[in-house]
């Protein structure tokens, strides 16, 4: 006799994300590989099969925004739950006030920005499927934690000072990550916390465990996301727009200077190659430079780009031109090179630098080219959007474009 199949489960995520930081202002803004890390936590949400629902819950207008604007569901979270002293527990509570058909709820973390879809399919599953009634993500640990006494004297927690056995002779220890939790609903709306019942441990890979508590975590966040973050590069149905800096990308940042004082750049044939692929494939493009130069000029007419130079602030400019022409910023692409480009990269979804850009550019960018610029990182972009046959970049015979002097 067959049975029917069991409805599916509700798992709700909540992704806790106060505006209000001390350790790192803005904390949860704050780009790792270019995205913010409220923004990596829905994606790592989304990613996991188990998951229904998501929910952030914040009272920052900018964290909703983006939270929002990623495909999370937003709880306004009260004044009297969002202070200093407010626990997590309180605001996935509150969350669930909004989901009360939720069997099974999450807590994540945004300050854990390595979380994959698999480490949180993997919490979930040990609720959902193992059994248990609460589970939590965990890393192997195999030191020896020590403690100070009252009179200064070291003490080893879980361990005898004076006997040191190997490791394959200790007992397998696991260290909390504090990047995802998963709760049965009704359990924790009785008990009010994460951990009641039979709780799971669920080992995750500790190369990937990061808090991000103060500006030297997010440092090193930022440093490790070109190693640990998937690689990926944006195609056309993600881009509907191309904003390029112009000095130190579509040039090497060199500058040479005649007897006269005119001013010569050199920049790359398979870029203009590129830029007219991007203009023939229908993208709106812009060339946005902080130089009042006319060589900026005299290469947007060559390119038949639009230009907007001598622009002190690029990103207040940047934002009225998406607003101008109806463009979603998130469906942006803006290559730049160094720091004045930084305010650029956290209003697009595509932030991009060029592969010698500043080690800042670098970390806050969600994709880096291969090719310096001013030698086809343009060229390489469009080949990203438009197909693997604009990889084939010609011999680079610069060209030049002269300007007078400023």
């Amino acid at each position: 006799m067959s049975t029917a199949p069991q409805a599916r489960r509700k798992v709700l995520a909540v992704i806790p994300a106060r505006g209000g930081s001390k350790g790192v202002p803005g904390k949860n803004l704050a780009p790792v590989g270019g995205v913010p890390l409220v923004v990596r936590a829905v994606r790592a949400c989304l990613a996991a099969r188990y998951v229904t629902d998501v929910a952030v819950s914040t009272d920052d207008p900018a964290i909703a925004g983006a939270a929002g604007g990623a495909g999370a569901d937003v709880v306004v979270r009260p004044a009297a739950i969002a202070g200093d002293t407010a626990t997590s527990e309180a605001a996935v509570l509150h969350a669930l006030e909004r989901h009360p058909d939720a069997d099974v709820v999450l807590l994540v973390q945004c300050t854990s920005p390595f979380l994959t879809g698999e480490d949180v399919d993997a919490v979930a599953a040990a609720v959902v499927e193992g059994g248990a009634d609460t589970a939590v993500a965990v890393a192997p640990f195999h030191g020896f934690v020590w403690r100070e006494s009252a009179d200064r004297d070291g003490e080893g927690l879980g361990h005898d000072k004076a006997f040191r056995p190997r490791r394959q002779d200790r007992p397998q220890d696991f260290l909390e990550t504090g990047a995802a939790y998963a709760m049965d609903a009704e359990g924790f709306r009785t008990h009010r916390h994460r951990f009641f019942g039979h709780t799971a441990l669920v080992p995750t890979d500790p190369a990937r465990v990061l808090e991000i508590d103060d500006p030297h975590d997010l440092a090193r966040a930022r440093a490790l996301a070109p190693l640990l973050d998937a690689a990926p590069v944006p195609g056309r149905a993600d881009v509907d727009a191309v904003v390029l800096d112009f000095d130190g990308t579509q040039t090497d940042d060199r500058v040479l200077i005649d007897s006269e004082g005119r001013e010569l750049v050199a920049v790359h044939r398979g870029d203009g190659l590129g830029v007219a692929a991007l203009r023939r494939a229908g993208l709106e493009l812009l060339i946005l430079s902080t130089e009042q130069n006319p060589v900026v000029a005299a290469r947007a007419r060559k390119l038949q780009v639009p230009v907007l130079h001598g622009i002190d602030r690029k990103d207040l400019a940047l934002k009225r031109w998406c607003e101008e022409r109806g463009v979603d910023p998130a469906r942006v692409l803006y290559a730049g090179n160094d720091v004045n480009d930084l305010p650029c990269f956290s209003l697009v979804g595509w932030p991009v630098a060029v592969a010698d850009a500043h080690d800042s550019v670098r970390a806050a960018a969600r994709a880096v080219t291969a090719t310096p610029g001013g030698e086809g990182a343009i060229r390489e972009i469009a080949a990203w959007l438009l197909g693997p046959e604009l990889h084939h970049t010609p011999s680079p015979h610069p060209t030049r474009h002269n300007s007078p002097a400023q």
